[in-house]
C-alpha cells in the first residue's frame, strides 16, 4: 500500500486560482468570479495523474490551521502575507476536499509540518508514503518526495542538511531572515566543509547575532518531524540543537 500525502494549501490554491475567471462590463467595470465544480474536477483530474505517475493507492490531504505556533514565537512570521488576497472559491474548494477525501488539520499546525509528521511516522500512516509537494521545504523531510513529477529519496543526513542551510538562508516570503548577506551559494559553501550546528552559530556570530537569534531561525526553518511532537500531551516540541 502506497499512500501520497498531498500538500492541500499548495494544491487548492493553485486550482481555485485557475478556475477563476475575469468579466469585463464595459466603462472600466470588472469583476471575478470563480467555478467551484471546476475547480474540484481540476483536484480529481490531479489525483487521478499522481496515482497513475507514482503507482500509489491512495491519497490523503493536509492543510494547515488557523493557528500558528511559529507565529507564536516570532510574531513577523508570514506577517506579508496577510495583505494577498485568497482566489475566489478557495474556502469552498478546502470544504469540497475535506469532503471528499481523507484529510489532516492539526491545531496550530502548518499542511508542512503535518505531511512531515505523517512521512515520518511509522503507524499513523502504514507502508510507504510519498509526500506531494513543490515547497522547498520539504526538501527538509527525510522520506520519498514527489516533485516537480520526479521522485526524490531524502536521506536523514540530507534532509539535515537542507534544515541548517535553510536556517543560515531564511526565507523572505515567509518573514524570516536568516544570516543577512547569506543566500544559497554561499550556504553550500560553507555546510559542505562541515554541515553541524556550531557551524551555523559561528555564522550568526559573524553578523553579530546571538545563539538566540540563531535558534529562533532554526525554528522558523524546522518543519516538523515525527520526534518533534508529543503526541500524548499533542504538543508541540520545538527544536533544539541536541536533536542533530
Amino acid at each position: 500500500m502506497t499512500t501520497l500525502l498531498i500538500d492541500g494549501d499548495i494544491c487548492a490554491y493553485q486550482y481555485s486560482s485557475a478556475s477563476e475567471h475575469e468579466v469585463d462590463w464595459g466603462e472600466d467595470v470588472w469583476t471575478l468570479w470563480s467555478d467551484r465544480k471546476e475547480a474540484s474536477n481540476l483536484i480529481k483530474q490531479y489525483v487521478e495523474h499522481l496515482l497513475e505517475a507514482t503507482e500509489a493507492d491512495k491519497v490523503v490531504f493536509a492543510f494547515t490551521d488557523k493557528e500558528n505556533f511559529r507565529k507564536k514565537i516570532n510574531p513577523n512570521y508570514k506577517v506579508n502575507r496577510k495583505k494577498i488576497r485568497k482566489p475566489v472559491c478557495y474556502k469552498a474548494l478546502v470544504s469540497w476536499v475535506t469532503d471528499n477525501y481523507e484529510t489532516y488539520v492539526r491545531p496550530e499546525l502548518e499542511a508542512d509540518d503535518v505531511l512531515g509528521i505523517l512521512s515520518t511516522h511509522p503507524t499513523l500512516i502504514k507502508d510507504k508514503k510519498i509526500v506531494v509537494s513543490e515547497d522547498k521545504d520539504l526538501m527538509t523531510i527525510p522520506g520519498l518526495l514527489w516533485k516537480s513529477g520526479q521522485l526524490h529519496e531524502i536521506g536523514e543526513e540530507v534532509a539535515d542538511y537542507n534544515f541548517l542551510k535553510q536556517t543560515l538562508t531564511g526565507d523572505a516570503t515567509d518573514g524570516y531572515s536568516g544570516v543577512p548577506g547569506i543566500g544559497a551559494v554561499t550556504a553550500d559553501k560553507i555546510l559542505t566543509k562541515e554541515c553541524s550546528w556550531q557551524v551555523v552559530l559561528d555564522c550568526f556570530a559573524k553578523a553579530n547575532l546571538d545563539e538566540n537569534e540563531a535558534l529562533l531561525q532554526a525554528r522558523m526553518a524546522r518543519i516538523l518531524r515525527a520526534s518533534d511532537y508529543d503526541f500524548k500531551n499533542k504538543q508541540i516540541k520545538l527544536w533544539s540543537p541536541n536533536v542533530l
